[in-house]
Formats: C-alpha cells, structure tokens, sequence
C-alpha cells in the first residue's frame, strides 16, 4: 500500500506537469484535426455512443490518466464495493446501491465482483412485495381508499435522496409513450420542502378519497419529511377520519416501531430498504420504486433496473479503462477538475423530460466528493483540487441563459446529452427538418462553438466592424464530452442514473475520499434543532419578548439575535 501510495503521487506529479507543458500549449481547435485521435477517443456500449475528443487531452494524457487509475488501485476498489465490503468507513457500512438492480442469482457475477447472496436475496424480497402492492393499489379492488374509492393519486413525501432521484425518474418518463400510456388516469407529486407553500403545491387537487401518501424516511425521524407526514396525516384524518390513515399512508423506513406508532401498518403498508444504501444512491430501492410503481407499474421499473444493471455490469466487469464508459467519465471529470483547475461543470441533456436530472446529480456529486478530509479522515494537501460544482439545465434553455458564460467567460466543462429520437416526435409540414432535428442540431453544434471558438481574423473575413470584433471573439479551447443514445425509455434512464453514480464514486476512488458519507449536512441539521427550540419560546410567549432578551439568553451571535429579533417583529407594510 505504501509503494501504491508513491506511485499515485508521482503520476499526480507527471499529470501536473503534463498539464502545464503539453496541454496549455495546445487548443481543441487543434487537436480535433487529428483524425486518428478522435477516433481514439470513444466508447460505445450497444446504442450508447460517449464521444470525448472534445477533451483537453492527448493520448499521452489518457495514457498517464490510466496509469493513476491503476496506481490509486481503482480496479481493486471497485471489487471492494461491488463485493459488499464496507469501504463506507466512517459509517462503518457496505455501499451495495448496485445490489438493488441486481438478477435474482448473484453468481453469474465474476468472483471478482460477486454480490452478497443474502442481500440480492432481501432486495428480491422487496421488490416482490412492492410489485404485489403496486398492483393492487392500480387495479383499485384489493386495496381501496377508506370510503371504498381507488386511490389514484399519490404524495410522496422525502427530501433530499428520497426525493430528488425519484423526481427525477418520474420526469423523464411523463412523456415516453409507454409510461405514459401505464400512467393513465394517475397522478404522482413529491412533497420535500417543509415550506407550507410546498405543501400547498403539492395537495393542490386532490381528493383525500383518493389519495395515498408515501412517507420515505430511514428513521422516520427526518424532521422536514415527518413535519410534512403529520401535516398530511392532518389533511387526511380531518376529512375521512383517524382510521383512514393505515388505508391512505405507507412508509418506506427501516424503524418498525414508529411507523407503527405513527398509525401505518408495517405488515401491510412499510417497505424496507437497508443501511448499505446512501440516500442519495437509493432511486432504485422502495425509495423510488414504490412511488414510481404506483405511477407506472412495476413492469415499467422493471425496464429502469435492468437499465442501470446493465451500466453495473460494464462498469464492473470492463478491465480495458479506455473502454469503460464510467470510468472514462471520472478519469476526465478528475483531470479537469485536479489538474487543469475547472472547478465547475455542466450537465446538459438535450431532451426537455431531462430537466430534473441536473439536481439529481448535484446531489449525486456534491454530497459524495464535497469533502475536505481523505478516506483516513488526513486534511488534503489542496482541498479545492477535489469535488466540482455542478449545475445544468436542458437544451435549448440552457443556452439563451448561461452559455454566454461557457462560451466568453469563464471555462465550464460540459456534458452533453442528446437521443436519436424524440419521445413526442413533431414533423410540421414546409419545415425542413423535424423539431427534434432542430434540437439536436444544437447538440451538435455547441460543443464544437465551445472548443473552436472563433477568432479576430475569422471576423475580420467576415467583414465584422472594427468596434465589435472584441466582443465577437469566441476562445474556445472549453472541453465537453458527448453522450448519444437511442431514445430516453425507463432503460435508457437507469443506465443514465448508473453512469452519473459509479462517475461520482470513480471520482472519489482516484481523490481518496469516502464519497458515502455526508457529514456536512449534519452541523446545520444541530443549529437549526437550537433555533427550533428558540422559535418554540418566543411563540409561547406570544412572539413577543423584550427585543433581544431570549436570544442573549442562548449567546446567539449579534447577527443572529437581530435577525430572530426581526423575524418577530411585525412588518410596517412599507
């Protein structure tokens, strides 16, 4: 381990050295000129097509990138996770989110990277249990609401991992004519901000006659999510009753005793998932398949598992990194980041069903490798080398709002993610291409504006005035990789979910870190416990102390106190 330990740090040392002699010296505008480079940099696995030629990179540079692959042990460590060992080490835990898209038989994995027979075993389990409950709640006889009606319409209460890869996947599926088609006559929303207007939002509708609500908490202690459940449980009981709650909520929770006590049966109505499932990696588990179930039928995720199964597999068993298309993106997304100092990047699908896919893996990428310790808990030596700031929106959207800044200002990577076909194809008649083809032809096009650019004796051919030709430049030289897929079904988004997760764990495999645990979101969760606590007084005091009394009580900071202070007292309305 030692000598690996050196080896990682001379090659960390050659990629840096390698990025400031060779590749500052070298523009995309060049470097797509080499045929036989381009032809290099890509990978296909069936329709998926991951075209990276629009990296900063040369084959020397892929070729160092291995090597830190291999001297940073990646291979080993993702034999480790798939293996079930508990690599999670500060929660003391196995990290098996691939477990829950796995085949029933856990031996025709390689011996290298065979999954734990018992919890493939238990993941079946679950899923038997909710394609048995799914069902029944569709065809609205087995398990009806309390005055006999089918429950149709569901809230699915969560935050963070229990809600935005579910959001996610239910998006990007409202319009691919198959799921829509299962779909019919059903509504699914997500309840996630404890914000009273989300639950406005969120009930704005419904029927508690024929509503059901999901209540997605590990601990069924999350104060946002069970603030909402009581809130809706609330909503519920004051229209059909208090023994309305075990026919109109379910939970999906690893605390038996309080779904019970909060009035769920967990016989009938509680999906379990497991310690060795990280919120943020949980869309396949009960997390989002018992809402997405109710939403599309369980034949529907069936097709999404097996889609991020299918990623599992290549990116498992795929030895040739050249080849692996997860790997390739964490090689890239470190040398970006690491070694020429892009310390943002974005995501940007061509396909408006994708519009929730950005947040996803916001949370995807920055909760795993936001971190500021290595795996042993040792401070890094530069902290800002490591974890990016990632946001996107579609195409075209996205670019009549923040490509100005991609294409002039400052130097973005990007992900661009496009489909062969539409999931609604529109032909009008005179038009000369489809508006799909009109979609895609900015897919296409962006990424080469971004790493040619344009320069001052172009413009000047042009005939462009002399004033304007600063403000025209483009420098280009702004790396990008792209990613074509045949069409965006319920396989096409599990794989699209496998590649962006076992991206963030590569990622943190060559940084060093734990990229499963997320102790930063645990200090503001205490502090805001503390100013529960103060609101709780004030309010019981009728909000109104002598200003500052109650605050100095607890040695807020001064800005602190004056912002309770102002939060109490009444608005002027000037």
């Amino acid at each position: 381990m030692a000598s690996s330990g050196v080896h990682m740090h001379q090659v960390w040392r050659k990629l840096k050295t390698h990025a400031s002699d060779v590749i500052s010296n070298l523009h995309l505008a060049q470097l797509l000129q080499d045929e036989q480079r381009c032809t290099a940099f890509r990978a296909t696995l069936n329709d998926l097509v991951y075209d990276y030629a629009r990296q900063r990179a040369t084959p020397e540079t892929l070729s160092l990138l291995i090597e830190f692959a291999d001297a940073s042990e990646l291979g080993a460590k993702i034999d480790r996770m798939f293996q079930g060992e508990k690599i999670n080490l500060t929660e003391d835990r196995a990290v098996l989110h691939v477990a829950l898209r796995a085949p029933r038989d856990p031996t025709i994995w390689p011996a290298s990277v065979r999954l734990p027979e018992q919890a493939v075993s238990e993941v079946h389990d679950v899923l038997a249990q909710i394609e048995r409950f799914s069902e029944r709640i569709r065809k609205g006889r087995e398990w009806v609401g309390a005055t006999g009606k089918p429950l149709t319409d569901v809230v699915s209460i969560g935050i963070g991992g229990s809600y935005l890869g579910p959001e996610f996947v239910y998006e990007a599926l409202r319009t691919d004519h198959k799921a829509a088609e299962a779909a019919r006559g059903r509504r699914l929303r997500f309840l996630a901000n404890v914000d009273p207007t989300d639950v406005h939002r969120a009930l704005d509708g419904l029927n508690p006659e024929t509503t059901l609500v999901v209540v997605v908490s590990k601990t069924f202690t999350t104060a946002e999510t069970m603030l909402n459940a009581r809130t809706l449980k609330r909503w519920l009981m004051d229209a059909l009753g208090e023994s309305a709650v075990a026919k109109h909520m379910v939970a999906v929770s690893t605390n038996t005793e309080a779904v019970k006590a909060f009035g769920i049966d967990p016989q009938e109505g509680m999906f379990r998932f497991w310690d060795w499932v990280g919120g943020r990696f949980s869309v396949c588990s009960a997390v989002g398949l018992v809402p997405l179930s109710l939403q599309y039928g369980f034949g529907i995720m069936r097709e999404f598992l097996a889609g991020a199964h299918e990623i599992d597999w290549h990116f498992a068993t795929e030895r040739d990194w050249r080849k692996n298309i997860p790997v390739l993106m964490g090689l890239f997304g470190v040398w970006n980041a690491s070694f020429l100092g892009y310390s943002t990047r974005a995501l940007l699908p061509y396909a408006q069903a994708l519009l929730r896919f950005a947040p996803h893996i916001q949370q995807v990428d920055m909760e795993s490798n936001g971190k500021g310790v290595d795996i042993h808990g040792e401070a890094l030596i530069d902290p800002t080398a490591t974890g990016v700031v990632d946001f996107g929106e579609p195409g075209t959207n996205g670019q009549h709002s923040f490509y100005q800044l991609m294409h002039q200002g400052r130097v973005i990577p990007a992900d661009f993610v496009g489909f062969r076909r539409s999931q609604t194809p529109i032909v009008l008649e005179g038009e000369p291409v489809s508006n799909h083809d009109e979609l895609m032809s900015n897919f296409f096009a962006q990424p080469d504006a971004l790493a040619i650019g344009k320069t001052r004796e172009e413009l000047v051919a042009e005939g462009v005035p002399e004033a304007l030709l600063n403000h025209k430049i483009f420098p280009g030289n702004r790396p990008s990789s792209s990613m074509l897929f045949d069409c965006l079904d319920a396989r096409t988004v599990g794989r699209l979910l496998a590649l962006y997760e076992h991206r963030a764990a590569v990622e943190g495999f060559l940084w060093n870190l734990n990229s499963f645990d997320q102790w930063g979101v645990e200090l503001g969760k205490v502090l805001a416990k503390r100013i529960r606590n103060e609101l709780a007084r004030r309010r019981q005091a009728e909000g109104k102390p002598a200003a500052g009394q109650a605050a100095t009580d607890h040695h807020w900071n001064a800005s602190t106190r004056f912002l309770l202070d102002a939060y109490f007292t009444p608005s002027t309305g000037q």
